[in-house]
This record gives structure tokens, C-alpha cells and sequence, in this order.
């Protein structure tokens, strides 16, 4: 049997400034992101597309989340594989390419590039090997279509 998750949640639109969508540059991409019994996302879209620079737009939020499944199931898996974490930051870089019209595009690749810190030295050939694992089980990335790598940078706790 199959065990299905459901998640809900509301985008709605705040950039009417007066006349609605009249015309191209009359209206903003303001917008916010919203789930019960959560705070709310200030989102826009890209600043290239007339967006807010200050806020959240979608591609940021698409390569955030594949950068939080993986930090999720890669602290899974070396919890149940006996490697102990004590520090974990990923700088993630996600590139969208535009199609020739103009009109349309697609991200066409993620890079993680996680730095992890491990107890013990004896730990990092295992934590280096756990990140490719990681693409197997990984919600998000088993349902994108653009190849996601990691380049993790291992480093062991002093003292």
C-alpha cells in the first residue's frame, strides 16, 4: 500500500496598485506564501522579471528546498550510519537558462556545495560518501528533472 502526504498551502497575490494587471508594468509580483500555523513568505519574482529584490521568488525558493531535502536525509543518514554532525551550512547555486523567446525557461541545474562538520576524523570518508546516497531518497530531488551535485567540503570539530 502506499502511503501518500498531502501539502497545502495559499499564494496570494498583494500587487495590485490601483488598476490591476492593465498593463505589464502596472501591477507588482508581490505576493506571499501562506500555511496554516506558519509565518508567512514574502515572495516576489526575480528582480530581472520586475520583481522585488527584498522578497522571495520562486527559483529561490526551488533550489532552497532542494538544498533543505538533501541536508535533511543527509543528517538521516548519517545519524543511522554513525557519523555525528556538529555543523552543517550549504551555499546552494541554482542556474535557470532562458529559451531563445524569451518567453519561457528552466532551472537547469543545482550544485550543493554543503560544509560539514564531523566529531572525528575517522568520520570523513564516510560523511563524504553519505552525500551520494543522498539523491536516492531525497523527496525533492527524486522530482525535479535538472541534475542536482553536491560538492561537499568536510572539515572535523577542533578540540
Amino acid at each position: 500500500m502506499t502511503t501518500t502526504h498531502a501539502y497545502d498551502v495559499t499564494v496570494e497575490w498583494t500587487g495590485n496598485l490601483g488598476s490591476g494587471t492593465d498593463g505589464y508594468r502596472s501591477f507588482s509580483r508581490d505576493h506571499e506564501v501562506l500555511a496554516d500555523g506558519k509565518a508567512a513568505i514574502a515572495a516576489s519574482s526575480d528582480p530581472a522579471f520586475r520583481g522585488d529584490p527584498a522578497r522571495w521568488n520562486p527559483e529561490e525558493l526551488l533550489v532552497a528546498s532542494v538544498a533543505q531535502c538533501h541536508m535533511l536525509w543527509y543528517l538521516h543518514l548519517c545519524a543511522v550510519g554513525g557519523v555525528v554532525v556538529t555543523e552543517y551550512e550549504d551555499h546552494a547555486h541554482g542556474v535557470m537558462a532562458m529559451d531563445e523567446s524569451g518567453g519561457g525557461g528552466q532551472i537547469t541545474e543545482v550544485v550543493l556545495r554543503p560544509e560539514v562538520t564531523v566529531a572525528d576524523a575517522s568520520m570523513v570518508e564516510k560523511a563524504r560518501a553519505l552525500h551520494g546516497d543522498v539523491h536516492a531518497v531525497c523527496f525533492i530531488a527524486r522530482s525535479v528533472n535538472f541534475p542536482i551535485t553536491h560538492v561537499p567540503v568536510l572539515r572535523v570539530q577542533e578540540g
